[in-house]
C-alpha cells in the first residue's frame, strides 16, 4: 500500500499535465477576450468626454487664410452654402476680391457677408492680430479658423537654396501660429472654437524632393497635438487635415520644378479636387475630429502615423489599434517601391553621363 499522504501516480500526474496545456490556450483567449471587452467598456464610458458636440456653421463667423485660391477658397465657399459668415485673408487683394464672388454666389441667404483682408499672415504677427481685430469688430467672434495659408518648393536637399527653406518655415508654420495666436484667448472666453490646420501627405511621409516643405508640414502636426492637450478643457477642437496632390494653382507651381524621382513618386496616388478635399475638411472640423484625411491612402497614412494624436470616437481609437498591423504591411511595400523608383533614376542619370563622357 502506498504511505498515507503520498504522491498520486505518474500516469495520472502526466494525464494532468497534458489536459492543463490543452486548456492553457482555452483560458489565454477568455482572458485576452475580457481584456478587449474591459477596454471596449471603457472607452464607451470615457466616450462622452472625448466626442465633441458639433459646431453649426448658420450664423458663425468664419476665418480662411490662404482663402483666395485653392483648397482655401473652396472651403470658405462650402462654410459659406452652411450659412457661415466669411472672412478671407490673403495677399494679392485682386485675387482676393475675385474669390469674393465666387464665395458670394454660394450664399444661403442674404443676411451672409464676406469680409476680404489683405495681410502676409506669416510676416509680422501684430498686422496680423489687427487684422483678426478689425474682421471680429464688423462680423462677431471668430468661431472657426481655417489655417490654409502656404506655399511649396520641390528640389533636391543641396539644389535649393537656403533661404527657402526658411521662407517656407515663416510662411507654411508661422502663417499657422500667428493667426492661431491671435483668435485664441477669445474663444477660449467663450469657452468654444474650431482651428484648422491644413498640412498635407507631406507632413505625414517624408519624401524625396520635399526636404524644404515637409519639415514645415510636419511641424503643424506637432503644433495641433500640443495646443489640443491646452485647450480641449476650453470645448476648442483641433482639426489637422493631411489633403492629397490636389488640383490648385500651387500644385501647377510646383510641378514647374518638380523632380523626376518626386514626380513619379507622385504619380503612384491621383490628384483629387479642392471642392472634394473641403467637403471633407469642413465636415471633419465640425464634428470635432483632430485627423482629417481624404481618400484610402489618406486614411492609412493617417492610421499609421497616428502615434499619440487624440482620438474623439471609440470607433477611430478600435480602428487603429485593429489595422496597425495590416496598413505597416502594406506601407513597407509602398516605400519599397518609393526606394526603387529613386534607383532606377539614379541609375539612368548616372548611364547618361557615362555616355556624354565617351
Amino acid at each position: 500500500m502506498p504511505a498515507e499522504g503520498g504522491s498520486g501516480s505518474p500516469i495520472s500526474d502526466g494525464l494532468f499535465v497534458q489536459s492543463w496545456w490543452l486548456v492553457l490556450p482555452v483560458i489565454m483567449l477568455l482572458v485576452a477576450a475580457a481584456f478587449i471587452v474591459a477596454f471596449v467598456l471603457l472607452l464607451y464610458m470615457i466616450s462622452p468626454l472625448i466626442s465633441p458636440k458639433a459646431l453649426k456653421l448658420n450664423g458663425a463667423h468664419v476665418v480662411v487664410t490662404g482663402g483666395s485660391s485653392g483648397i482655401g477658397k473652396c472651403i470658405a465657399m462650402e462654410c459659406y452654402r452652411q450659412g457661415a459668415f466669411i472672412t478671407l485673408v490673403a495677399r494679392d487683394e485682386e485675387k482676393l476680391l475675385h474669390a469674393k464672388k465666387e464665395v458670394e454666389k454660394c450664399a444661403i441667404n442674404n443676411k451672409q457677408v464676406v469680409l476680404c483682408i489683405s495681410v502676409d499672415v506669416s510676416s509680422d504677427y501684430s498686422q496680423v492680430e489687427n487684422v483678426i481685430k478689425q474682421a471680429q469688430e464688423k462680423l462677431g467672434p471668430v468661431d472657426m479658423l481655417v489655417n490654409c495659408a502656404g506655399t511649396s518648393i520641390s528640389g533636391k536637399f543641396e539644389d535649393v537654396q537656403v533661404d527657402r527653406f526658411k521662407r517656407l518655415m515663416e510662411v507654411n508654420y508661422l502663417g499657422s501660429v500667428y493667426p492661431t495666436r491671435a483668435v485664441i484667448t477669445t474663444m477660449k472666453e467663450r469657452r468654444m472654437g474650431r482651428i484648422i490646420f491644413v498640412s498635407s501627405q507631406a507632413g505625414q511621409i517624408g519624401l524625396f524632393g520635399y526636404t524644404p516643405y515637409s519639415p514645415s508640414k510636419f511641424a503643424l502636426r506637432g503644433l495641433a497635438e500640443s495646443l489640443q492637450m491646452e485647450i480641449k478643457p476650453y470645448n476648442i477642437y483641433v482639426t489637422v487635415a493631411f489633403p492629397p496632390d490636389t488640383d490648385t494653382p500651387g500644385l501647377a507651381e510646383e510641378n514647374k520644378t518638380k523632380p523626376l524621382e518626386t514626380r513619379l513618386i507622385s504619380e503612384t496616388a491621383g490628384v483629387c479636387q479642392p471642392q472634394h478635399v473641403a467637403k471633407i475638411v469642413v465636415r471633419d472640423a465640425v464634428q470635432g475630429n483632430f485627423l482629417s484625411s481624404v481618400g484610402p491612402d489618406g486614411y492609412m497614412l493617417s492610421a499609421l502615423t497616428c502615434g499619440m494624436s487624440p482620438v474623439t470616437s471609440i470607433t477611430e481609437g478600435l480602428q487603429q489599434i485593429v489595422t496597425m498591423g495590416l496598413f505597416r504591411t502594406i506601407a513597407l511595400f509602398y516605400l519599397g517601391s518609393f526606394d526603387s523608383i529613386v534607383r532606377r533614376c539614379m541609375i539612368q542619370r548616372e548611364q547618361r553621363a557615362a555616355d556624354k563622357h565617351e
